[in-house]
């Protein structure tokens, strides 16, 4: 390569006719005698401009079998794998051994007792295999996924803390704070797997719709108080009805309602209320008992009365003298009066009174009168 300049002063670069990976010989003209004197022209291993290494022998040293030697089965054995004893590679074995453990590994399955499997046959649902042990496609063929049938899962909605508030309406336009537990499981796996994008988070929704149309038909004191398992049982039926529906293969197990109080804002006045509430609720039991009571002892009345007229009916004269007595009796037994027959009467101390206006510190008084 060598160097001039024009006229204009540009510096022009001659290559002699050689590109930069021409041979970097001086005196080679471009062509080289032929060493094995038979003559005509050979051209050299063009040089990388960017090899500090001249002597392509040089780059060559220690350098180990390249992929395409290593294919073609150069040195020792498949990539360098000592040969087996007859002479033969290893490598037939080691591929033979490799797609008999794939083979196993996915072809093989063990389903627990408490779960199902799905089976997949290249993405499409095929079908569903019971606990045991089972067999399908090798990967990527056919693929399982286990799934747990019998697991009870628990979505929580809502909670004590104020904040996570569950606001729900009452019948009674009364606002409601509600936290509760939606316990579920898994009754057909296929479904759970492909019918809805996110079963999880369609429980949810599912149950706070529910919950509240069901409060929606009950007052603020039956929803905090005596209407609870009601409002359970029928979150339950209604959710198990949308999810059917949905054909979202889920079980409904139970509702728990674990809150059910008034929002916080209003909770003394709401605690006022209600045991005013309380109140009257046992004053109206109170004027219940006391109105059965009266009720019975009337009916009793009634039927002693319906006894005696039957005897009246009979016994006219007998009985008028038998109730005279009798009612003489319960009225004058309680008077401290003696009453006896006119005529030889003789005074007496009258040992009860006497004791009576000694405990008051009186004196004791004599009654005496006449029968009529």
């Amino acid at each position: 390569m060598s160097k001039k300049i024009d006229d204009q002063g540009t510096v022009i670069l001659a290559t002699n006719g050689k590109g930069p990976w021409d041979s970097s010989d001086p005196t080679d003209n471009g062509t080289t005698s032929d060493p094995s004197g038979r003559g005509g022209e050979s051209k050299q291993d063009p040089v990388n401009p960017w090899d500090p290494t001249p002597d392509p022998a040089a780059r060559t040293r220690g350098r180990g079998p390249s992929l395409e030697e290593m294919l073609r089965g150069k040195g020792a054995g498949f990539g360098g794998l000592p040969k087996r004893p007859n002479g033969k590679s290893w490598f037939p074995l080691i591929i033979g051994a490799f797609l008999a453990l794939w083979l196993v590994w996915t072809s093989i399955h063990r389903i627990g007792p408490e779960q199902e499997g799905v089976v997949m046959q290249l993405g499409k649902y095929a079908r569903t295999v019971q606990p045991g042990i089972q067999f399908t496609l090798p990967a990527p063929f056919e693929n399982i996924t286990k799934i747990d049938t019998k697991q009870i899962q628990t979505t929580s909605i809502g909670s004590p803390k104020p904040s996570s508030e569950n606001l729900v309406l009452s019948k009674d336009q009364s606002i409601i704070d509600m936290a509760y537990d939606v316990r579920w499981s898994i009754k057909n796996p296929s479904l759970y797997l492909f019918q809805l994008d996110n079963p999880d988070g369609t429980v949810k929704e599912v149950a706070e719709s529910a919950m509240r149309a069901a409060v929606a038909n009950y007052d603020l004191t039956q929803a905090i108080g005596p209407g609870r398992g009601a409002i359970e049982l029928e979150v339950r039926r209604r959710m198990q009805q949308v999810l059917d529906e949905y054909r979202a293969g889920v079980l409904i197990q139970s509702i728990s309602i674990r809150q059910s109080d008034p929002p916080p804002e209003v909770t003394d006045a709401f605690r006022e209320v209600n045991a005013a509430q309380q109140r009257r609720e046992s004053y109206l039991n109170d004027a219940r008992a006391y109105a059965s009571r009266v009720t019975e002892l009337a009916l009793g009345e009634t039927a002693e009365f319906d006894k005696i007229y039957v005897q009246y009916k009979q016994a006219p004269e007998v009985t008028k003298r038998r109730l005279y007595y009798e009612t003489m009796e319960q009225v004058l037994g309680k008077v401290d009066k003696t009453i006896v027959e006119t005529g030889g009467v003789n005074t007496y101390l009258p040992l009860p009174e006497f004791q009576k206006k000694a405990a008051q510190k009186t004196e004791p008084v004599v009654v005496t009168g006449n029968k009529q």
